[in-house]
């Protein structure tokens, strides 16, 4: 499942912390190494930081947005399917109706379940299980020229690509060398900070904490947002929720 995102921020701000202590002992140990306060460059470095936190939470909250729209048109295409095979005729009807609700339940319960990789690629397999079905039974009406052929096979296409798209989503993370950047920005500018510090003779411990802090809490955010499947922030099943309750009436 990996590293939960709050124990990655928490494990940030301690590295922080500690090359904070680290710039403040190096600039008293070897005072050419701390060199005078430079405020222009750590204003620089500080900017650049700001820059690559807003460019991550940015990313992350789109990803976010995106898997919300995904979902929303997974559920209004398995809504459509399941209102074009209810003008079939029996007994296609009720097997394809009871397929499509069988089919949501399941998609239902791995939401819930919030598997890892390896156990989503098993469920996966009983999905695809599933579309088949459905594939057989919607050929059977085409067999049968059902007036309703054309919708039938173009609200089951919208419901096996839509699937993909929503399964792409999710499946799609932060790249690690932006995560990993990040990071280091993160622990060099405390340690410029704290040479700074160290080599003006002055401490601004409240300052530094908060903004340590801060930082972690931006980052926590992020990291949230770039795990799904998991965390504060998760993306709300309540349209697949509302259309199984729909199918139930």
């Amino acid at each position: 499942m990996g590293t939960p995102a709050w124990l990655q921020a928490v494990g940030l701000s301690a590295v922080m912390g500690a090359t904070f202590v680290l710039g403040i002992w190096l600039a008293r140990r070897w005072p050419r190494v701390g060199g005078p306060p430079e405020s222009r460059l750590n204003d620089a470095i500080l900017a650049i930081l700001g820059l690559l936190l807003a460019f991550t939470f940015s990313m992350a909250v789109e990803q976010h947005n995106l898997r919300r729209d995904r979902l929303v048109d997974d559920s209004n295409a398995i809504g459509d399917f399941y209102t074009c095979a209810s003008l079939l005729d029996e007994p296609e009807r009720g097997q394809l109706q009871g397929v499509v609700r069988r089919y949501l339940e399941r998609r239902l319960a791995i939401a819930r379940a919030h598997p890892d990789n390896a156990a989503l690629t098993r469920e996966l397999k009983g999905v695809s299980t599933m579309h088949r079905e459905m594939e057989a039974l919607v050929h059977e009406a085409v067999i049968r020229r059902t007036p309703v052929t054309i919708p039938l096979v173009n609200t089951l296409n919208a419901l096996t690509s839509n699937h993909a798209a929503r399964l792409a989503a999710i499946r799609h993370r932060l790249p690690t060398s932006i995560v990993a950047l990040l990071a280091l920005a993160s622990i060099f500018s405390t340690l410029l900070i704290g040479m700074q510090q160290g080599a003006g003779g002055e401490r601004h411990l409240v300052a530094t904490v908060a903004f340590i802090v801060l930082v972690g809490m931006v980052v926590w955010v992020t990291l949230d947002l770039n795990q799904p499947g998991r965390g504060a922030i998760t993306v709300s099943q309540e349209p697949l929720e509302r259309l199984l309750s729909a199918m139930a009436k």
